[in-house]
């Protein structure tokens, strides 16, 4: 993708072997790649497989004005070997799931609640066996096989935990893996990028506010795929958080790309009461309640105007399964498909 984006730049992929062995012998012979007084871009591809390339660029940059590109899939590698990432000197970008304005008229809800969003479930036969293979190799990849038994219990365990408040101790309990263990688990999915935290907004709270963040896998596909399914596992219960949790991919997507300066958080009062996400930052906040129902009751409304009572320059928002817009109470209520289609306009 980015290469075809960038057709002048020179490719330097580092799954070729023969790149591969070169670069990791001596990094230096990367100036071999690059003609005398190039000045387009430099893509580097893989770029965790030989970190010490990094010194190399730096020093490009430093002395030849040379501009690169550097991507990678294991962002965790580069920070466990403590490799120099060129602070101030590049930028990091993140390519989230593909969001519903790039999907364009390929977008269908339903087949991004089921298999996500992430490329190759558009263009692979199987998606499902895409991704049960993705969660595989990308676990081997990382070198977790030495405790795939019970990181893979941890995994399942924290499956459960998705869009809710969470409680480490309880995973710890339920997957058998000590505490601490399940902990450095966490962070080895913030680390790849698997998973994010999103903590709970407390700016000028009038209330005791909940001060645990909530859990969530980055990919609805992935999250669908780790989550057990059976006679005892509710199907409804599960694509209800899939759903926010694609709300989620889409708002993360967007901030980004569109430079849109947002924090993202949620809201809980100690009461009970709840906002799923809250979006705070220069150009205000908004809060979102998704519901999948196709009806809109009273409760339905009861975190967003309590809220709104505590927050009276917010714009609140009610996502639900209906296909009529409505308004009440100060809150704009929304059809799901209809306001990720608008997202990007409505934040």
């Amino acid at each position: 993708m980015v290469q075809k984006s960038f057709a002048d730049a020179i490719y330097i992929d580092l799954l070729e072997s023969r790149v591969f062995n070169e670069l990791l012998a001596d990094p230096q012979r990367i100036e071999n790649y690059i003609p005398e007084n190039f000045n387009d871009w430099i893509i580097i591809d893989e770029i965790q497989k030989v970190p010490f390339l990094i010194d190399e660029v730096h020093r490009l940059i430093e002395n030849k004005k040379l501009k690169f590109i550097l991507t990678g899939s294991s962002p965790r590698k580069l920070r466990k070997k403590g490799q120099n990432l060129l602070a101030g000197r590049a930028l990091n970008c993140y390519m989230h799931p593909l969001s519903v304005v790039e999907l364009g008229k390929d977008f269908s809800l339903e087949h991004s609640l089921k298999y996500g969003s992430l490329p190759s479930v558009y263009t692979e036969e199987d998606p499902q066996g895409y991704l049960d293979s993705y969660i595989r190799t990308y676990l081997k990849e990382e070198g977790l096989t030495r405790n795939l038994n019970a990181f893979a219990r941890f995994l399942e365990a924290a499956s459960f935990s998705q869009g809710s408040v969470l409680n480490i101790s309880e995973v710890s309990r339920e997957c058998s893996v000590e505490r601490k263990v399940v902990e450095n688990y966490f962070n080895i999915l913030e680390d790849l990028l698997i998973s994010v935290r999103i903590p709970v907004f407390t700016k000028k709270a009038k209330r005791r506010m909940s001060r645990h963040p909530k859990f969530y896998l980055f990919d609805t596909g992935v999250y669908m795929t780790v989550r057990p399914t059976g006679p005892l596992d509710s199907p409804e219960l599960a694509e209800g958080i899939a759903l926010e949790s694609f709300f989620l991919q889409e708002i993360r997507a967007i901030n980004e790309y569109y430079g849109l300066g947002y924090n993202i958080y949620y809201w809980r009062a100690s009461g009970g009461l709840e906002v799923d996400f809250i979006l705070y930052g220069k150009r205000g906040i908004k809060a979102f309640e998704i519901k999948r129902r196709n009806k809109v009751s009273m409760g339905m409304l009861s975190g967003l105007k309590a809220f709104l009572s505590d927050y009276p320059n917010a714009e609140t928002f009610l996502l639900y399964g209906g296909n009529k817009p409505l308004f009440i109470d100060d809150i704009k209520i929304l059809p799901i498909t209809d306001a990720f289609k608008a997202l990007k306009g409505i934040i």
